[in-house]
């Protein structure tokens, strides 16, 4: 469990150097404990092992004001789990339903035992920076547009890791124009 906290810890450290993310940012991660495990995903979720992840990952945040969000598993729609006080100066719609390490996933449901009261779980939202563990496909839940960030940690476990922050999108360019009067 050691590896797993300190390998999850050293991704997000490196995801947050990388990342400009603005005051109070969100940062979304998916995760797979049973690909951690060198299982196929959804076949073996691990408590113990979400609770190692969720370590790590809070670990690297505590020197940041960013704001951990951390991704159900499709039988959860993918539905994302944040403190309460976040998903309501956000506006952000609650949902009702309770992770748990078989439907959710147990990354979920580790962070969600984590906040204790604070926990909510929200549909959707579009965090400035993601860490993907396991293939998990965190991109709905990311700000467009998503640039991929390559991470000396390629791996925890046996779970593949990939990191994302954005950027605002590029609209126009050196040799755009535009007219004098513009639409309001």
């Amino acid at each position: 469990m050691d590896a797993y906290r300190e390998a999850a810890r050293q991704a997000m450290a490196e995801l947050l150097a990388t990342s400009r993310l603005q005051p109070r940012d969100t940062v979304v991660v998916g995760g797979s404990t049973s690909e951690v495990q060198g299982e196929q995903i959804g076949t073996r979720p691990a408590l113990a092992v979400g609770e190692a992840l969720v370590d790590g990952l809070l670990a690297a945040m505590d020197e940041t004001d960013a704001v951990l969000a951390v991704q159900c598993c499709e039988h959860l729609n993918r539905a994302v789990v944040l403190p309460r006080s976040v998903a309501l100066a956000r506006g952000l719609q609650e949902v009702t339903a309770r992770p748990v390490p078989g439907a959710g996933g147990a990354l979920a449901a580790a962070y969600y035992g984590r906040l204790g009261e604070e926990a909510c779980l929200v549909a959707s939202l579009q965090a400035g920076a993601g860490l993907d563990i396991g293939d998990t496909l965190i991109g709905m839940h990311l700000r467009p547009v998503a640039v991929p960030v390559r991470l000396g940690v390629k791996s925890i476990g046996q779970a593949h890791v990939v990191g994302a922050h954005t950027r605002p999108p590029l609209i126009g360019g050196a040799r755009a124009q535009y007219p004098a009067e513009r639409p309001r």
